[in-house]
């Protein structure tokens, strides 16, 4: 016969049956308010656009818009992710509860000092927003010596960047200077963290998917090639982040262009096309190398925005939407397979990243492009919101039930 201390033992990590279910796990506040929060910023960025409505003007419009992009809706699911994903790398319990709370709080409250700049005054906004990631590269990096998980530090490394990045954003800000360096540095970051982790998903998922149907056609394991590709990369994005313009620059990021496109078809992704959410993975990641060509051609003459746009969409946005809807579903007790909403929120997201750009090359029709890519963005994530409130709010994973 087991007591209740022996059930409570055997309850998954994170899984907790007291206190609030959306802050049982990471994945679930922060997924949710980063989708809702991709929502209202754009929204609001538009509102500014089309009718003039006043937005962070002390801090300035355009700069909230991409400080927004970078450094509030995308850390949200970044932090959602690796709440989530640590404890399963380290196998140490998870944040959850009360902490929790506490750091969701610290997000939140930089969202709202950032759009009550204005009021409170640019320093007190920087401080306050600026608090976030440093807390979660400590507790990140906390919890992965203490499961001494050394190769994943390079992931917390990629944390630090993020924070180094916005407060640089922040600084260049209050002295009236234009925040490109630190734009660069913080989405180079996000971008590094996808070939990072991507390259360890995205093969998994894909050879997990296969190995249900007994097919061995699997992706290529993880080797040197991988490593190369990472480093070069890496190399390559902080060569374009200091100099964009550069011839060399421009070369090394052809390189890391072609480096990637062969990763990308090592793994094979033709392969899960009946199985959208293992596909649309793959379909992020080509963003990767068509990104790092963007840059190339940016050393003679491609506008800057078309690259930051290539990469922010479609690189990052569309593989943070792929997670979050695997990771929400996985997490809950759920089918790892997607429904029609879910479909079509990864087809207008995808649409979205090969429209904004043009903004950028058709100047004659940037705002109509730019609502376009407003609508597009607002429905994926708002069908995302609308699909997973539900699942992120209530219904816990069922417990496993043992016999005994």
């Amino acid at each position: 016969m087991q007591n209740k201390k022996d059930d409570g033992a055997r309850a998954p990590r994170g899984m907790s049956r007291e206190g609030l279910v959306i802050f049982s796990y990471g994945f679930r506040p922060f997924f949710l308010a980063a989708a809702i929060w991709a929502i209202v910023s754009i929204d609001l960025w538009a509102a500014f656009l089309t009718l003039g409505v006043p937005l962070a003007t002390e801090y300035g419009p355009l700069y909230w818009h991409a400080h927004e992009m970078l450094f509030g809706f995308a850390p949200a699911i970044l932090s959602g992710f690796l709440l989530t994903a640590i404890p399963n790398w380290t196998g140490r319990l998870p944040i959850s509860g009360r902490p929790l709370i506490y750091l969701f709080s610290l997000w939140t409250a930089g969202r709202l000092a950032m759009l009550a700049s204005s009021s409170i005054g640019l320093v007190p906004a920087a401080v306050i927003d600026g608090a976030f990631l440093p807390a979660m590269l400590v507790l990140c990096t906390r919890e992965v010596i203490a499961g001494r998980k050394w190769k994943d530090l390079k992931v917390v490394g990629g944390l630090a960047v993020l924070s180094i990045s916005n407060v640089l954003f922040h600084l260049t800000v209050v002295k009236a200077g234009n925040p490109e360096l630190a734009i660069r540095l913080g989405l180079g970051a996000y971008v590094l963290l996808v070939t990072i982790v991507g390259g360890r998903i995205i093969p998994s998922f894909t050879r997990n998917w296969l190995n249900q149907f007994g097919r061995t056609d699997f992706p290529v394991p993880y080797n040197r090639f991988d490593a190369a590709t990472i480093v070069l990369g890496a190399v390559s994005l902080i060569a374009w982040a200091v100099w964009p313009q550069a011839w060399w620059s421009g070369g090394l990021s052809a390189a890391a262009a072609g480096l990637n496109l062969v990763r990308l078809v090592r793994w094979r992704g033709w392969t899960t096309w009946p199985e959208p959410i293992v596909f649309i993975l793959h379909a992020a990641f080509v963003f990767v190398p068509i990104g790092f060509a963007a840059i190339a051609l940016q050393a003679v003459g491609l506008p800057e925005l078309v690259v930051l746009h290539i990469f922010a969409i479609g690189s990052v946005s569309l593989m943070m939407l792929a997670v979050m809807t695997r990771a929400s579903r996985g997490h809950t007790g759920r089918k790892l397979k997607s429904s029609a909403i879910t479909n079509l929120s990864y087809a207008i997201l995808v649409a979205v990243a090969l429209v904004r750009p043009m903004a950028e090359l058709l100047p004659d029709y940037r705002l109509g492009i730019l609502m376009l890519a407003v609508l597009g963005w607002t429905a994926a994530f708002g069908f995302f919101a609308a699909e997973h409130a539900p699942m992120l709010c209530g219904g816990r994973k069922p417990l496993a039930v043992r016999g005994g």
